[in-house]
């Protein structure tokens, strides 16, 4: 078989490629996190190019699965489907440029895309569905898994099948499901047909698998490294399969004939007709590769991404646990040490050395090359058949072969370094060398003596992780975050009374002064009893003895139910400080259950277009300070799908103020999704707040407060498997690399999980 080489790179998206499709003679579209779809069409004065011909802007959140509609007379140029995070659906008319409908109904993201022979679209979704929509209206919908749905396949002789985050596989005709394909031992990410035997697989078990359309399993692929993203076939038989370990692979037969290594992980993959391969790559790039020597591109371009390639595995080296590039040169050398035996890891070349400082001679001296790095500590290491938290491999130098140091955080240091010394038959006097070199290279700076352990050869105490005493049963401590989980409501305590009282005012003499509104305003009376109520809620302190009346609540209920719309956010804000006071809670309970729900009323009034900022500012501070009085906790859980879901459709129209009202709402309810153990509430409220930490354009205080809800719930309730199919690894990520410590921090809380 001829190999694959680079031939086109399509620049143009700001963040990781998320999906191709192949629009026929047409072209190729690509999605990405950077929300848009960009469609390419070949270069009419060079045909091995493409050239970007349309960006497609409108999803509010990153765009993952796409599908082609070919030209018709709706559509003459053809028309794209794109499915969202944000949970829409959109068609697009490529000729416009325009969306044409919109299709909501999903709660969760959008995860599969498929069209049928008659027009039909089919999507599937986090939210457990598939939906079958006509003319823009979903005409079908049910619940194929009890779990996430993650990818949707319809083939040309009319089968349907669904992959899902619970491993297996469904055959659906209609809304049954007529047989279930089960083999793979994690999530089922990507299925594609393969032409004349059935269909194909892709698995976050790292395997590919083929199937017959029986159920019966032909052949497994085994060769990725990592989660497996994305797979499709051609009419050649080769296969293509993209993988987290950064690597294309080309499959004939069910062995690997060639692995292409990208500089990011490989979100998708697509044949062409002419048997050239689209990937999809984090890096922000889509490449088409091809064996076809007149398409290659030209070998500058090729060398500048294979030097590319090489910075970005040296980036990644480690070595001792520590990353490569971040290592000093050997210029640090020239710094003498701080006490004797210290141990110092400096770049040489492509390699990491360990120095120790000799006090008596005031000089470095080399230990040996580390050559590797711990690992994921995390999984860990295996050495001799037993996992280890660190197997170190160390070069002596001097021609001796590398040996290996297995670490276990938990174990004593100076136990595990006379004992490795001993097996490698190395002088003991390297102990304090090795010890140190251990605690460094395992990122354990604050260590104690332990005053029940004595050094069998110095009578010194040791050190033992965390000031604990020293144990060798290989467990890893447990994992201690900086930021999660989160515990007890947040809520908006302050407020400026007398502002509202005014803007009452003025609205109230609005509504006297219009023949046709005054029977909306209040009576002197009325209005006299706000200025009673503010210096109760004032009183802070008095709030156990203080007591407000049947009376206070009814007021605030008749302007909530009749004020114009554009009249009720003081009302809003007068009712959020309300709910503070415990005897206003109750109050509002108490109405809740015996008239018609104000606060559903209320809510839906204020995000009815055209909707007011002030109504969303104060509403969501409202719905937020709820959380203050575990009485209304179960009036929260009842109504959370309506209630995040009507916010997060009006995000839009949010000022600064609002996004982080709406971050806080989102916060508190992961906290109550926790109590609850609801797991549909909380994938509802880690999407949301995923869509918040993933955008740039929130300040700090709204993403912080959305990334600690993703890291409460991946802690402490169940959806940590369903954030790590969200590619919750890189929302950590970015949070890692911000400029605020906090966003930092947190972001490495995540991460940590994601291990």
């Amino acid at each position: 078989m001829a190999e694959y080489r680079l031939g086109v790179q399509l620049h143009g998206h700001a963040d990781d490629v998320r999906g191709i499709c192949v629009c026929g003679d047409a072209g190729i579209a690509t999605s990405s996190r950077d929300r848009t779809v960009k469609f390419w069409t070949r270069n009419p004065e060079k045909e091995s190019e493409y050239v970007l011909s349309k960006t497609l802007a409108g999803h509010s959140s990153f765009v993952g699965p796409l599908a082609w509609i070919p030209p018709s007379d709706r559509f003459p140029e053809g028309g794209i489907v794109s499915g969202g995070m944000d949970t829409f659906i959109f068609l697009w008319d490529l000729h416009k440029g325009e969306v044409v409908e919109t299709m909501k109904g999903h709660n969760s993201q959008v995860t599969g895309l498929a069209v049928d022979t008659n027009g039909d679209i089919i999507s599937s979704s986090m939210d457990c569905t598939v939906r079958r929509w006509r003319n823009g209206n979903a005409i079908e919908v049910w619940e194929a898994h009890k779990v996430a749905v993650q990818t949707v396949l319809k083939l040309p002789t009319g089968e349907l099948f669904t992959g899902s985050s619970d491993s297996t596989i469904k055959l659906w005709k209609g809304r049954t499901c007529i047989q279930t394909f089960s083999g793979h031992a994690d999530t089922v990410r990507c299925l594609a047909e393969m032409p004349g035997l059935g269909i194909l697989s892709a698995s976050h078990d790292s395997t590919v698998k083929l199937w017959a359309l029986t159920g019966q399993p032909l052949l497994e692929m085994i060769g990725h490294s990592s989660l497996v993203y994305s797979v499709d076939a051609h009419s050649s038989g080769l296969i293509a399969s993209g993988s987290e370990d950064r690597s294309l692979k080309i499959w004939k037969d069910g062995v690997c004939v060639q692995s292409i290594e990208h500089p990011g992980c490989i979100w998708d993959v697509k044949f062409l007709e002419n048997g050239d391969i689209v990937t999809a790559c984090s890096d922000g790039t889509a490449r088409i590769w091809t064996t076809h020597a007149n398409r290659f591109c030209s070998d500058e371009e090729l060398a500048a991404y294979t030097d590319l390639i090489s910075q970005y595995t040296l980036s990644r080296k480690t070595v001792g646990g520590l990353k490569l590039m971040d290592l000093p040169g050997v210029e640090a050398l020239q710094v003498p040490g701080t006490s004797d035996g210290q141990t110092l890891i400096v770049r040489e070349g492509d390699n990491g050395v360990a120095y120790s400082w000799n006090s008596a001679e005031l000089k470095w001296d080399k230990i040996g090359e580390v050559v590797d790095g711990p690992g994921d500590a995390a999984q860990g290491q295996v050495h001799d058949g037993v996992r280890y938290d660190f197997v170190f491999n160390v070069d002596i130098g001097d021609g001796e072969p590398i040996r290996k140091l297995p670490y276990n955080r938990s174990d004593d240091p100076y136990a595990v370094a006379d004992k490795w010394l001993l097996k490698e038959n190395l002088p003991l006097t390297y102990r304090q060398q090795v010890v140190e070199f251990i605690l460094q290279n395992s990122g354990q700076n604050n260590f104690v003596p332990d005053p029940s352990f004595r050094d069998p050869y110095t009578g010194a105490n040791a050190y033992v992780p965390g000031g604990q005493p020293s144990s060798s049963n290989g467990n890893a401590p447990k994992q201690i975050f900086k930021h999660i989980p989160k515990s007890g409501m947040l809520s908006f305590e302050t407020a400026q009374f007398d502002g509202i009282l005014k803007k009452v005012t003025e609205f109230n003499t609005t509504l006297s002064s219009d023949s046709e509104q005054k029977q909306l305003s209040l009576s002197e009376a009325e209005m006299s009893r706000l200025p009673a109520i503010v210096k109760v809620l004032k009183e802070t302190s008095f709030y156990h003895t203080s007591k407000l009346a049947d009376a206070d609540m009814a007021l605030l209920v008749k302007i909530l139910k009749s004020w114009p719309s554009k009249m009720m956010f003081p009302v809003i804000d007068f009712l959020r400080m309300f709910v503070l006071h415990p005897d206003g809670a109750a109050l509002l309970l108490k109405t809740i259950e015996t008239e018609n729900d104000v606060l559903m009323e209320t809510l839906r009034k204020a995000v009815a277009p055209p909707v007011q900022p002030a109504n969303l500012l104060t509403i969501l501070k409202a719905l937020t300070n709820l959380f203050d009085n575990s009485c209304l906790h179960q009036w929260l859980r009842t109504h959370s799908a309506e209630i995040i879901d009507s916010m997060s459709n009006c995000k839009s129209s949010f000022s600064k103020n609002a996004h982080l009202a709406y971050a806080t709402l989102l916060l508190n309810y992961a906290v109550l999704s926790i109590e609850s153990k609801d797991e549909q509430s909380q994938a509802q409220i880690l999407s949301a707040a995923l869509e918040i930490a993933e955008d740039d354009t929130q300040d700090f205080d709204s993403k912080y407060r959305a990334l600690v809800a993703i890291g409460s719930l991946m802690q402490k309730g169940n959806v940590k498997s369903l954030a790590l199919d969200l590619d919750v690894k890189s929302v950590a990520s970015s949070a890692k690399a911000s400029m605020d410590s906090k966003i930092a921090e947190v972001g490495a809380d995540i991460e940590l999980l994601t291990r």
